[in-house]
């Protein structure tokens, strides 16, 4: 990725070990608050939902069907749910990206078991689609089927015929939305990476069709692996995945640099979570180190975390921690000017970390792995730093009860989220990690000419 920054930090990190960790009791109320928000309608069964509009009318809801593709027959979205739904939405303002049925009209194939073959047929949702704009109804994006790329999930459609029939949902939203500055996004291929096959549908697409290539994560694997709080804290494991957000970024810069990177569905656990660790301060550790990960890979959409939202900017600087690689670091400029935030993820249960910083110019305002990094003095900082440290009750990182600054986050007596204020800390002393935490730093005077 071409950063747009011309200098580097350098981690300097000091290991101090631990011998106990301070046990308290609180609770918590956590939520997260973000203008805009984006809600995504759709998911696993979105491929089997039929709109009731034009020609459709009393379809069945869902049932079970052990037959048919996820246990489930096919579904029906009635136009007044519909409106409910867009009651919702107005009232919140949130950007609505609505997932599309790729299946209808197609058939499963007699030859290849999970292979559905045929054109899509594009009546009901045409049908679909007049009647939102009808009712003045904003959607900002249509995402076109549900896990249909590669082997699939369930069900897939070959590459030949999902790129020719993303190019007929194109037409469609060009036709019903003339203007350009209204028109919905349209998005694919929504399922998991799969190199050759988003090779070849953003070749068989073609040049503006598709404004947004999406993706899927869920690289810890089943919810049922008793393996999975190892393979969160092991940075080498959390490593791996970034082959995906590199594959992805590379073809999208080779077929479709007018549009981003998404992903557009993520956990770390498939199949509804891990029970004991999804819902934990544990997986904090994954999703913190992904939203970095994505960001580094030029990603423009991914589930954001609160502290993230207020405090992180989208311009990218590079960052070099080569100490230890359970400390994992990524720097941004301020979403609040001037100045650059970082982020600190320590993996470690018993060793917690003093952080310096270096600034590192470099001879190229694109940095490459042969760029020449040219090391200023270490920085020492005149205004106080802001910190943001999140922590566990009582050392469980399999519990719930989150501390910020040692102060339990409970919402207010209206149920509003509580104030989340940094930590006012001389800039001329290390940053400190503990162990098992996570701090946000915001440095005011810290001088990043891509932060200018």
């Amino acid at each position: 990725m071409d950063l747009k920054c011309i200098f580097s930090l350098a981690i300097l990190v000091s290991q101090i070990s631990l011998s106990s960790i301070p046990k308290e009791i609180a609770n918590i109320a956590f939520e997260y608050s973000f203008n805009p928000l984006r809600i995504k309608v759709g998911g696993s069964l979105q491929d089997q939902v039929v709109y009731g509009v034009g020609g459709v009318k009393n379809c069945p809801n869902f049932m079970k069907n052990e037959g048919s593709l996820f246990g489930f027959s096919q579904g029906y979205l009635p136009m007044e749910r519909w409106d409910e739904l867009n009651k919702l939405f107005n009232q919140t303002g949130v950007k609505v990206t609505f997932g599309l049925n790729a299946l209808l009209g197609r058939n499963q194939s007699q030859i290849e078991k999970g292979l559905w073959v045929g054109d899509w047929q594009s009546q009901n949702a045409r049908d679909f689609m007049k009647y939102t704009i009808s009712k003045g109804y904003k959607v900002d994006s249509y995402e076109f089927g549900n896990q249909l790329s590669g082997a699939g999930m369930g069900a897939s459609v070959e590459v030949e015929q999902y790129g020719k029939d993303i190019v007929v949902l194109k037409n469609l939203v060009k036709e019903l939305h003339p203007d350009p500055k209204t028109q919905p996004k349209v998005l694919g291929p929504s399922g998991y990476y799969d190199e050759k096959w988003f090779n070849s549908f953003l070749e068989v697409s073609g040049h503006d069709v598709v404004d947004g290539v999406i993706h899927h994560i869920y690289n810890l694997g089943p919810g049922d692996d008793p393996n999975m709080i190892t393979k969160i804290q092991d940075p080498s494991y959390l490593n791996q995945v970034a082959q995906t957000y590199k594959g992805v970024l590379n073809i999208v810069n080779k077929f479709k640099p007018q549009s981003g990177a998404w992903v557009s569905e993520f956990s770390g656990a498939l199949h509804g979570g891990a029970k004991d660790l999804s819902p934990t301060f544990t997986d904090g550790f994954w999703y913190l180190d992904q939203l970095g990960m994505a960001s580094t890979y030029n990603h423009k959409v991914f589930c954001s975390a609160l502290l993230w939202h207020r405090l992180i900017g989208s311009t990218i600087l590079a960052v070099t921690q080569e100490s230890n690689p359970n400390l994992r670091v990524y720097a941004h400029c301020a979403k609040k000017k001037p100045g650059i935030s970082i982020i600190f993820i320590n993996l470690l249960k018993d060793s917690s970390f003093n952080v310096t910083l270096s600034n590192y110019e470099h001879q190229s305002h694109n940095l490459r792995s042969t760029d020449v990094a040219k090391p200023n003095f270490e920085f020492r900082g005149s205004k106080d730093r802001e910190e943001y440290h999140l922590a566990v009750l009582a050392g469980n990182i399999q519990g719930q009860i989150v501390l910020l600054n040692d102060v339990p986050m409970v919402p207010t007596e209206t149920f509003d989220i509580p104030a989340m204020e940094p930590k006012l800390v001389n800039a001329s002393t290390p940053i400190s990690i503990a162990a098992h935490s996570i701090v946000y730093v915001t440095i005011r005077d810290f001088q990043a000419p891509a932060c200018a």
